[in-house]
């Protein structure tokens, strides 16, 4: 769990938002960001996002729930959320675990992904394009 990324301290309640602000949500996360991490399978790959996961009555969506647009491939389990203004990937429903959200660390406010130093990557198993 990482209770600081840079100098930006982690909240227990921390909100997260899209490019253009139209998209914000609120991730508890007592203890911290667990795990970021990305992943490697043929849709992860090419969003590029570096993410981690909390159970999904962890991550609210408090403003622009209209605004978010889902995408869904190969067995249409994993939902993945975007800005239907500005395009910008927020969170998605895992596939390993529909009780869990991912979310887009990136999108965290006042965090920068690259202050965080060698993030794994998560073997996201044989998926094919839709």
């Amino acid at each position: 769990m990482l209770k600081q990324i840079g100098s930006m301290p982690i909240n227990t309640h921390h909100r997260a938002s899209c490019h253009c602000g139209a998209v914000v949500l609120e991730i508890y996360l007592p203890g911290g960001v667990p795990a970021p991490h990305r992943c490697d399978c043929s849709y992860c790959k090419r969003k590029g996002a570096i993410v981690a996961a909390v159970p999904a009555v962890d991550l609210k969506v408090i403003r622009g729930e209209s605004a978010l647009v889902k995408y869904q491939f190969g067995k249409h389990v994993a939902e993945h959320f975007f800005c239907g203004i500005c395009g910008i990937y927020t969170h998605h429903r895992r596939s390993t675990n529909a009780q869990e959200f991912g979310f887009n660390v990136g999108c965290l406010d006042g965090v920068n992904p690259y202050d965080l130093d060698d993030v794994p990557v998560a073997d996201g198993g044989p998926w094919h394009s839709p």
